[in-house]
């Protein structure tokens, strides 16, 4: 029953995560496009303190919204606060990040093409990446380099790029791109937690006990939201580019991702604008023609080059029932899953699953079980015509329970 367990907790975790995930980002779109949409008051809004307001209609109703330029006279028995969708949505991915690609590191983390670790270390560089890409942002921000956006943000990127050639250089190709995605998130719910929430809940004190507010902490929290919402679309990608293996894959992944994040931010650039009512139709332009041009590199070098089995005669060198096993697999799984794909439909390895050799089997074997096995939706709509006999001898060979 283990591998069907470990695939529901994981189904259920990264269903939580999704919902969240929608939650908060919506939050973050929403509370970006009222900014950047508020409207100069009429004067006895203004005299009350307002600084902007918007007029909306949803739902068959009409809302008034208004922004105070410091805080309201007296404060509101109710005030709602938006973070903890932020929170659940960093604590489910940290669950699944732990479920999926630490506790079955071998797996999905670990490609020994690339570099061969022991899952303690593995996960030593998972976790140490992340908070040393955490601490290199928060030092910047509270550096003077903070003060300068254009060295900031020059900084900021060649900052994201180390790590992405570096997280490609010790993970699979999927265990790296979901790394960055957890960077990025780590980065976005920590600058909810360390300065948007407890500048608001300054300012909050400051308003209710009639202090003049102190404008700083609202200005840190405006500049860290205004990133967050950059990163958006960014962490949106790497949150479902396990599911594309063409991507994650290439030989140049670190450039890919890093083409990925470029683009993504600036399409979000083209929509911030456009709230504010500025209108530049070349960024969405120029950044859905890098995102197609880069689709037709990735295919284009997909076809041109194969790569070859890394064990040479491996066959030669196994035991008769493992030579069975690694003739089911050629026969009825190599075709989608191996460094060369021969499938119609599939260029690339999917799920990042190689079965070139019987090391990748071994790595893999729970999961082969678990859908091969039991769930039986492997191989693809039965496209290879595996027999039940064959998934039979999948099951005995791999030693499940």
């Amino acid at each position: 029953m283990w591998p069907q367990l470990y695939e529901w907790l994981a189904l259920f975790i990264k269903w939580f995560h999704v919902i969240a995930g929608i939650a908060w980002i919506g939050a973050s779109f929403y509370f970006v496009w009222l900014d950047n949409n508020l409207k100069t008051p009429p004067d006895w809004k203004k005299q009350k303190g307002i600084k902007g307001d918007l007029w909306a209609v949803h739902g068959g109703g009409f809302y008034e919204v208004a922004k105070y330029q410091v805080g309201p006279e007296k404060m509101p028995e109710k005030l709602h606060w938006f973070k903890w969708e932020a929170y659940s949505t960093w604590i489910s991915g940290t669950l699944l990040l732990f479920w999926i690609y630490y506790l079955r590191a071998d797996a999905y983390l670990i490609d020994p093409q690339i570099m061969a670790l022991s899952t303690t270390q593995a996960i030593a560089l998972g976790v140490g990446g992340i908070t040393l890409g955490f601490a290199l942002y928060e030092g910047l921000l509270r550096s003077p380099v903070a003060n300068k956006p254009l060295l900031l943000s020059l900084s900021l990127v060649i900052i994201g790029a180390l790590f992405c050639y570096g997280f490609t250089q010790v993970f699979s190709g999927r265990g790296a791109f979901i790394h960055m995605g957890a960077l990025i998130g780590t980065i976005m719910v920590a600058n909810v937690w360390i300065k948007i929430i407890p500048g608001q809940k300054q300012m909050v004190a400051q308003v209710s006990a009639g202090e003049t507010v102190d404008p700083a902490p609202g200005l840190e929290a405006k500049r860290r939201s205004v990133h967050n919402n950059y990163l958006t679309l960014p962490v949106i990608f790497l949150m479902i580019s396990n599911h594309y293996p063409m991507i994650y894959q290439h030989s140049h992944s670190w450039l890919i991702l890093c083409a990925l994040i470029g683009l993504s931010a600036w399409i979000r650039h083209f929509f911030n604008l456009k709230h504010q009512g500025v209108h530049k139709p070349s960024i969405i332009v120029s950044g859905a023609a890098g995102l197609l041009l880069l689709a037709v590199f990735l295919s284009w070098s997909g076809s041109q080059a194969k790569l070859v089995s890394l064990a040479e005669d491996m066959q030669t060198r196994l035991n008769t029932e493992q030579q069975q096993l690694m003739t089911i697999i050629n026969q009825r799984c190599a075709s989608c899953h191996s460094r060369a794909t021969t499938d119609d439909m599939f260029t690339a390895a999917q799920g990042g699953v190689m079965l070139d050799s019987w090391q990748d089997v071994e790595r893999w074997k729970q999961r082969i079980v678990a859908r091969a096995t039991e769930t039986k939706d492997m191989p693809f709509l039965n496209k290879t015509q595996i027999t039940e006999g064959e998934r039979q001898m999948l099951k005995q060979v791999l030693g499940a329970p």
